[in-house]
């Protein structure tokens, strides 16, 4: 993981955006916010585990059914089964440790 702080990149009201390798934050003192970084670890690992252009396609196309059941972007960002995986643990420093291949599929 090459952690890049480039506040232009991140999407406005967020603090970091991975794509692998890369994981690129808005703000320099989130290099040391173990549990955002372990956020981005999570998604490095669903990518890595979908080949990268397969994680953003289904991404896509999960934000876009959410959005037409939600009607609203953040409510369907939050409801994205790779997020919900991530925000669930992102605390837990040890959860990638212990976690199973495509364990997202549990949030879908």
């Amino acid at each position: 993981m090459i952690v890049l702080v480039f506040k232009y990149l991140v999407p406005k009201g967020f603090r970091g955006f991975t794509f692998f390798p890369f994981v690129f934050l808005s703000d320099k003192k989130d290099r040391e916010h173990a549990v955002l970084l372990n956020h981005e670890r999570i998604h490095i690992k669903q990518q890595l585990e979908l080949l990268v252009v397969f994680f953003f396609i289904w991404y896509g196309i999960e934000f876009l059914i959410r959005l037409v059941h939600y009607k609203n972007r953040r409510e369907a960002y939050y409801n994205i089964s790779f997020e919900r995986e991530a925000y669930v643990n992102e605390k837990d420093l040890d959860y990638l440790k212990q976690r199973s291949f495509w364990s997202f599929l549990k949030y879908v």
